[in-house]
C-alpha cells in the first residue's frame, strides 16, 4: 500500500529535475559591487542604465567585470598593452576593467588611447607623454556608449605568487597533486621540510 501511495505522488513531491550543471552551490555571479567606492557605484549606475537601455554585450561585460573582486580584476603592464595593440588601428580604444601599470623594461610606448579604472602614476605620464590618451569609463560612455571601435582587455589573472603554492588536477601521468608546487616554507633547502614523508630514499612518499 505504501509503495502504490509513492507511486501515485504528486510531481511536487518527487526529486528535482536539474540541467546538468544546475546545482552549483557558492559559485553565484556578483549582481553587484562589493566596494565602498562611490566612484565606482557610479559607474555601475551608468553601465547598468546602458545595459538596460542597448543590447550591447560589451556593455554587459564591462558591467559584469565591475562587480569583480580584485582578485579577478589583475592589473596588466604597458609591455602587454602594447603588445595587444600591436598592428591596430590607432583609432582603437583599449579598454581594461582594472588598472594600467608601468612597465621599465618597456623602452618605447607607442600612442595609444586606453580607457581604465585606475592608471598607475608613471603609466599615465608614459601614456600622455606619447601623444596616447587616458579615459575614464564614464568619458568612454560618452565617445563609445556600444562599444564600438574598443578592444576589451584583461590582465594576467594566474601570476598572482599565490598560484605557484595552489596543486594541480590529479593526471594519470601526474598523480600526486601537490607535485612540483611551491611549498610554504623559508627555503627549499636540506634542513626545511626534508623528513622521511619527504625524503625518497625513508618511508612513504606524500
Amino acid at each position: 500500500a505504501d509503495r502504490r501511495a509513492r507511486a501515485t505522488a504528486p510531481p511536487s513531491e518527487m526529486g528535482i529535475d536539474l540541467v546538468a550543471g544546475g546545482r552549483r552551490v557558492g559559485h553565484k555571479a556578483r549582481t553587484d559591487t562589493k566596494s565602498p567606492n562611490v566612484y565606482l557605484k557610479l559607474l555601475v549606475k551608468l553601465y547598468r542604465f546602458l545595459e538596460r537601455r542597448t543590447d550591447s554585450k560589451f556593455v554587459s561585460v564591462v558591467l559584469k567585470r565591475l562587480f569583480m573582486s580584485r582578485t579577478n580584476r589583475p592589473p596588466l603592464s604597458l609591455s602587454r598593452l602594447a603588445k595587444f595593440m600591436k598592428g591596430k588601428d590607432e583609432s582603437k580604444i583599449a579598454v581594461l576593467v582594472g588598472t594600467v601599470t608601468d612597465d621599465p623594461r618597456l623602452l618605447e610606448v607607442p600612442k595609444m588611447t586606453v580607457c581604465a579604472l585606475r592608471f598607475t602614476e608613471t603609466a599615465r605620464a608614459r601614456i600622455v607623454k606619447a601623444g596616447g590618451e587616458c579615459l575614464t569609463f564614464d568619458q568612454l560612455a560618452l565617445r563609445s556608449p556600444k562599444g564600438s571601435g574598443t578592444v576589451l582587455l584583461r590582465g594576467p589573472k594566474k601570476v598572482r605568487e599565490v598560484y605557484k603554492h595552489f596543486g594541480h588536477r590529479s593526471t594519470s601521468t601526474s598523480v600526486n597533486t601537490h607535485a612540483n608546487v611551491a611549498p610554504y616554507v623559508r627555503s627549499k633547502g636540506r634542513k626545511f621540510e626534508k623528513a622521511r614523508g619527504r625524503r625518497k630514499t625513508n618511508g612513504f612518499k606524500v
